[in-house]
């Protein structure tokens, strides 16, 4: 059967002169060189691979359900193949399951595709024996990576792929998630593999006979190749492949501490986010102070990120915090972190501790310090946070000392107080903290770890080299880190 042109029937042209477009069929006309790969009634053009009873038409869509198997399309003479496209899909994922969207792929009677590229359909799949899928929908499988699904379980999405060599763009519900533009080859000797983009057909997965997946739809358009590009390509350096690799091995490139401030909009750091492959947390600072202060400005705020591809928190400022915003407005962020460089004295000074003139160290530095290290703890066993972000920070006056200061004791107290509790312990970007020899320590309590940058403004975000240093000297994996939405925040545990 040959691909299947579509276009607006009578119905669709009806409610469109009646003002009611949104409820016509979400079809594309035929003149926009739109093609169905599949009639809605039959795998006609499809082949299954392993398991081919994985695969079967249920209500007008594609059912994925059962084990392994790849179904793939053939078209009608067995040679279909496509290089520049856009193609769209719209799938409706049960709880828990995963699947995938592949392109530029070609079939193979066993296993996972070893050609092509995926991208991942996985709202909320579970730990699967000793692993967890931290790739969810819309990432370009282990390349660029989304780590908040944007698309909700039993109910449809689209999901848009564009390809115009060298660059892939993939939409979820028309949202922009990845843009990422092929390194030029070959890669450097003993980089990871990385397929290239080419030329070959899709495939929809049956990941496993606990995932199941309906496909009401594939269609795609060719286009014409893009111009030559005008600029250089990605620069493919040790931190580019340390990225890759990463991105690979399921490890969460995630800034959990950036800020829409200073002159950085939220366009400019979606675009460096999916230019870098480093998936963001937004935060707003909240308390005493702060440009918020109440619930109501708190929920302004979130509502205003509705359908934003990236985490929410809620940076809380101060130890006043806990008072001013409600249990319900703190767990409609994603997660809440907080740090200990604002608290008052035993004489009643409240300081801040990045403002030297607030400051009150006294002549017992010592004692600053077992100060410093007691509201800290505080902080850690009786803030309802998840991450505590810009760790073992000192005062400018006292900066210098840092490694005398904060001896192995402190060190473990605080460690120890933050892994009892369950809050991730950041790597900062922006100051560098905490130490190495701290992280270190750290790990071996079993620590849970977070990047983040804590940025005052659009140029100082964009450089995780202390983050990706340690993680290379540490060896951090995946299930080192903490990542959003996995299980419910402290916040939503109350």
């Amino acid at each position: 059967m040959s691909p299947r042109r579509l276009s607006a029937g009578p119905a669709a042209v009806l409610l469109a002169a009646l003002g009611l477009a949104a409820l016509a069929p979400r079809l594309y006309a035929a003149d926009d060189g739109w093609v169905s790969l599949f009639d809605g009634t039959s795998l006609a053009g499809w082949k299954a691979s392993e398991n081919p009873g994985s695969f079967r038409v249920v209500d007008g869509a594609i059912a994925c359900d059962g084990p392994r198997a790849h179904l793939f399309y053939l078209g009608p003479d067995g040679q279909a193949a496509f290089e520049n496209f856009d193609a769209v899909a719209e799938v409706r994922a049960r709880a828990g399951a995963n699947s995938g969207f592949y392109f530029h792929t070609a079939f193979q009677e066993q296993g996972w595709p070893t050609q092509g590229f995926e991208v991942q359909v996985d709202n909320s799949q579970e730990r699967h024996g000793d692993y967890l899928e931290l790739k969810m929908t819309g990432s370009l499988y282990g390349i660029r990576n989304v780590y908040k699904a944007l698309a909700k379980d039993d109910e449809w999405f689209t999901l848009r792929v564009s390809v115009r060599k060298p660059r892939v763009e993939i939409r979820v519900n028309d949202t922009l998630v990845v843009d990422w533009t092929e390194p030029p080859a070959p890669l450097p000797e003993g980089a990871p593999k990385l397929n290239r983009l080419g030329r070959g057909t899709f495939a929809l997965q049956c990941h496993d006979p606990t995932s199941k997946v309906l496909f009401r739809s594939v269609r795609v358009r060719s286009l014409p190749p893009d111009p030559p590009p005008t600029e250089a390509g990605p620069v493919v350096d040790e931190r580019y492949l340390q990225v890759l690799a990463l991105g690979r091995a399921n490890f969460p490139l995630v800034d959990l501490h950036a800020h829409l401030k200073g002159g950085l909009s939220l366009e400019q750091a979606l675009a460096l986010s999916r230019r870098s492959g480093m998936f963001l947390g937004v935060a707003v600072n909240c308390g005493k102070g702060f440009p918020i202060e109440k619930d109501a400005d708190a929920v302004a705020f979130v509502e205003s990120m509705r359908g934003q591809p990236v985490f929410l928190g809620m940076q809380a400022e101060g130890r006043e915090w806990v008072t001013m915003f409600s249990r319900e407005t703190r767990a409609r962020f994603d997660y809440v972190f907080t740090d200990s460089m604002t608290w008052t004295n035993p004489a009643g000074r409240r300081m801040r501790l990045w403002m030297p003139e607030e400051v009150e160290i006294g002549p017992d530095v010592q004692a600053f310090m077992e100060l410093l290290v007691s509201r800290t703890l505080g902080i850690l066993e009786t803030e309802p946070i998840d991450v505590y972000v810009n760790p073992t920070f000192l005062p400018a006056a006292i900066a210098a000392r840092y490694d005398e200061l904060w001896t192995e004791e402190r060190m473990a107290r605080v460690i120890e107080a933050a892994v009892s509790h369950g809050v991730a312990i950041e790597i900062n970007a922006r100051y560098k903290l905490p130490s190495e020899r701290f992280l270190r320590l750290a790990k071996t309590k079993g620590a849970k770890f977070t990047f983040g940058t804590n940025n005052a403004g659009a140029s100082d975000l964009g450089d995780w080299s202390y983050p990706l240093e340690i993680q290379k000297k540490l060896e951090l994996r995946w299930q080192d880190m903490f990542v959003p939405g996995h299980q419910p925040s402290r916040a939503q545990r109350e």
